[in-house]
């Protein structure tokens, strides 16, 4: 008890550092289901929370200093606590509505002050205020010991509260079990003390009150939070999953949502393949017919996976999916079944292809089906210049990334044709709805690793069964119509990939 009692305040601030950096880390898979896992999003995070920590070091030392009290100390907790469990009854009401209607780049910037601010800035005025306790306390002991030793154990629990949030909670819980604890667990190490101190009978129903009005709020939020057709929906370790069935073009069909992008489908009716950018895993047959081994960047619902093996039955599919619960999600919703062909592994794609031994005769790259999030490392001439030295000779690597072919600059695709050309000079860019088109579509990047050039005059394309091959010639990009001389190489020094993302979403969608 002894040790309890002189140790009370540095087990606090621990516990509210802690605190703290949970929010801030799960704050950013708040937001990016709405603006994406950007560095607008993480920027305004922690930008937005600095600033209320540092507002509230200020305000509350002044405040300690005209009202040193255990009883304010705890009441400040009580009300962080409170005011956690209405960021989360915010986010269920107010952020879907924000999220969608602002920009992804000025849209997180505002919606973390209006979510995390005050969270924030009521728990940062705790550690100046138990400075003033302490300092109270122990009459003898320096300013600077006192604070020192706060600061310490505030930091520690900062750091604790970070790699808990990121090793343990997230992929354990769901972010919005994980914020409700964190409002509850505040509220106890609050109210608790209070009681004991003595508190007011007519506070006591007050916070009752605010407290029964929120919880019933969010219990009817939650029990109401299920779609009509969601088979599943939680928080994965990098993005929010959800799988759902809804019609498309007339036929049902399961989709796979990672945060606010569709990633994957599958019609319940036949194996044909959902979205026309998966289907371009053909053009194998004009530059690699005979692929013994493949490589899948990006599992998604495994669509393309699925499709090679059956078209190719000696041949063996390697998947690098960085989501750890997609594989064993593609075998229960999306028909994948375990064959010794087909091997998964749960780690980032470039830092597999940098450690793997074997080479590729296809690589099929789909980690770009997001504007919202696409992994910059994946954009640049160091990724592509990997990708190639694991190709086989004649081998191919496909990608599939969203863009438009409009003059105006800055432009993220033509930054990444670029790009992509200097490391595969034997390319190739073919756009699903027309070369012509200047407004958002899918392009299709095609690096072989050979010297043999493919004549899109050829009759053989023409007369193919596949209409995917037939149409090359229409679809294939002209790049002698493209000045890219004053478009950016792109490279792990430089590849500002939200910027130039954030400029198409503007032009696209006026966001």
């Amino acid at each position: 008890m002894k040790f309890f009692k002189n140790n009370v305040l540095s087990i606090v601030v621990f516990i509210t550092g802690a605190c703290v950096l949970v929010i801030e880390v799960v704050a950013i898979r708040i937001l990016s289901p709405y603006y994406g896992n950007t560095i607008f999003t993480v920027s305004s995070v922690i930008g937005v929370i600095l600033a209320a920590l540092s507002l509230g070091y200020y305000v509350g030392g002044r405040f300690a200093d005209g009202h040193p009290s255990l009883r304010c100390f705890f009441g400040i907790i009580l009300i962080g606590g409170i005011s956690v469990l209405f960021l989360q009854l915010l986010n269920f009401t107010f952020l879907p509505v924000l999220g969608y209607g602002l920009s992804i780049t000025s849209g997180p910037l505002i919606s973390a002050v209006i979510l995390f601010f005050l969270p924030a800035f009521l728990l940062g005025t705790l550690s100046p205020f138990a400075i003033k306790l302490q300092k109270l306390r122990l009459t003898t002991a320096g300013v600077g010991s006192v604070a020192g030793e706060v600061f310490f154990w505030s930091t520690f629990g900062s750091i604790f509260g970070s790699l808990i949030a990121g090793f343990v909670l997230i992929p354990k819980f769901g972010i919005n079990q994980i914020v409700i604890a964190v409002g509850v667990l505040l509220i106890l190490m609050g109210f608790a003390p209070l009681f004991w101190l003595g508190i007011k009978k007519k506070i006591v129903n007050r916070i009752v009150l605010i407290l029964l009005v929120i919880g019933v709020s969010l219990t009817f939020i939650l029990l109401n939070e299920k779609k009509t057709g969601v088979l599943y929906s939680k928080d994965g370790v990098y993005e929010k999953i959800t799988i759902y069935d809804e019609e498309y073009e007339g036929r049902q069909t399961r989709f796979l949502q990672q945060d606010r992008s569709a990633s994957g489908a599958m019609f319940l009716d036949s194996d044909e393949l959902v979205y026309d950018y998966t289907k371009y895993y053909v053009l194998y047959k004009i530059f690699k017919p005979d692929v013994k081994n493949a490589l899948v960047i990006g599992g998604g619902a495994y669509s393309v996976p699925k499709a090679i093996l059956k078209d190719l039955p000696n041949t063996t599919v390697d998947v690098v999916e960085i989501e750890p619960s997609l594989f064993e999600l593609a075998e229960k919703y999306f028909n994948v079944t375990k064959t010794e062909r087909l091997q998964n592994y749960v780690e980032d794609g470039r830092r597999f292809l940098y450690d793997a031994d074997a080479k590729y005769d296809l690589i099929f790259s789909d980690v770009y089906y997001s504007l919202f999030s696409i992994p910059a490392h994946f954009t640049t001439q160091e990724f592509f210049a990997i990708t190639k030295d694991k190709l086989n000779q004649d081998g191919v690597f496909i990608a599939n990334i969203i863009g438009d072919l409009s003059p105006q600059r800055p432009s993220f695709i033509m930054s990444e044709i670029k790009t992509f050309l200097t490391v595969f000079p034997n390319s190739y860019f073919i756009a699903l709805g027309s070369p012509e088109k200047i407004t958002s579509q899918n392009i299709i990047f095609v690096g072989y690793n050979s010297d043999k050039k493919l004549d899109f005059n050829d009759p053989k394309l023409e007369m193919s069964a596949d209409p995917i091959i037939r149409s090359l010639g229409k679809k294939n990009i002209n790049l002698d119509r493209f000045d890219l001389s004053s478009h950016p190489i792109l490279t792990d020094d430089f590849s500002p990939v939200e910027y130039l993302t954030a400029k198409f979403l503007q032009r696209t969608f006026n966001r």
